[in-house]
């Protein structure tokens, strides 16, 4: 008879770590949260000197399970209601099911295992910080400390079921506009309106989904001072992605290429630009063990787990990277990063559920 993770625990804990404000940046009270609940289950627990959890045990082959611990804004003061099988904030907040549905399905997990002797694999549970700024706490982790040779990332939308196995490059690029300032009723014919070259430049680019496989967006443009003076200066914010590592490649050499033909066009502005990689794409294929062994235990729980790939980062990105093979998975939040954002509480069960049966020795 298959062990049953502990229902009511479980919306306590979701509850309990949903209260405690950790927009990013802020995350040291429910790090001290999961320390005191992890050490209680016997294992090392440390921070990293950026301040990322990373909890340890004696063994061998351990299973990474990872999950971060900051919320986006506005997710100072929620209050958590149940209605029926939903988890909704009081609608001036988001809910902070991201990833916190997560982090308490793994605490549930772990528990369970704990409190009934089960025989389990060996484990490092991993939780980060300011993943919700670009993946910044899993790009300063230690990686000495780590010793998970493979894992789940729980931070997918929607049910567990859903599993994640590939997830794009994220190239984003500023582009700076200097022109020069004028009065734009008495002389603006002796200004060149930066507002101008940036709206031209950003017409030139071909925006949205570009293939199967890649996007391109500008995000953010900021400029001007006043209305009644020609604008000096302008900053563009933008992204692409894709799966396909040539057509970022080729997308940059386009972009740059196009910010060249503008400064040619415009010789008295100063046009600078940069491109950063905030995150690098991985793609496991269906015969991946962390892939078989996901799809397996949902089977065996009489779930039917689909395989898909993402146009987001998560944590997985950062661990595939450093050659962690990671899988994704729902964690029962729906509209995440709104302040409609509600949790299903059968399907954050079905997914500590997973968690246990996952690491529940076959």
């Amino acid at each position: 008879m298959e062990l049953k993770i502990n229902k009511n625990r479980l919306i306590e804990t979701f509850t309990d770590l949903v209260k405690i404000d950790s927009p990013s940046g802020e995350e040291k009270e429910v790090g001290e949260y999961l320390e005191k609940r992890l050490l209680a289950m016997g294992f090392v627990v440390q921070f990293d000197s950026y301040g990322n959890l990373i909890a340890s045990e004696p063994g061998k082959n351990h299973m990474l399970l990872s999950c971060h611990m900051d919320t986006v804004e506005p997710g100072r003061g929620i209050k958590p209601t149940i209605e029926g099988n939903k988890i909704t904030s009081d609608g001036t907040t988001i809910l902070g099911g991201d990833a916190k549905a997560g982090v308490a399905a793994i605490l549930e997990g772990l528990q369970t295992a704990y409190d009934n002797g089960i025989d389990r694999i060996d484990l490092q549970p991993v939780f980060t910080r300011e993943e919700e700024i670009g993946l910044v706490g899993a790009q300063n982790i230690d990686f000495d400390l780590i010793i998970g040779t493979h894992g789940v990332v729980f931070d997918g939308n929607g049910s567990v079921s859903r599993v994640f196995t590939a997830s794009p490059t994220y190239i984003g690029f500023n582009i700076s506009i200097k022109g020069r300032a004028a009065h734009a009723g008495v002389e603006p014919e002796k200004g060149l309106s930066a507002i101008r070259i940036a709206s031209e430049l950003i017409a030139s680019l071909e925006q949205g989904r570009l293939d199967d496989e890649t996007t391109f967006n500008i995000g953010r443009i900021e400029g001007g001072t006043v209305r009644n003076a020609v604008p000096e200066n302008t900053l563009i914010e933008g992204e692409f992605r894709s799966h396909n590592l040539e057509t970022i490649e080729l997308l940059q050499s386009s972009v740059k290429a196009k910010i060249s033909e503008f400064r040619e066009k415009y010789p008295d502005a100063e046009i600078t630009d940069s491109f950063r990689e905030n995150f690098a794409a991985y793609k496991l294929t269906p015969d991946d063990p962390m892939v078989q062994l996901a799809c397996s235990t949902m089977i065996d729980m009489g779930v039917n787990p689909t395989l898909e790939t993402t146009g987001g980062g998560t944590d997985a990105n950062v661990f595939n990277k450093h050659g962690i093979p990671c899988v994704v998975v729902g964690m029962g939040t729906n509209d995440m990063h709104t302040v409609r954002e509600y949790v299903k509480i059968d399907e954050l069960e079905e997914v500590a559920q997973f968690c246990l049966n996952l690491i529940a020795k076959k």
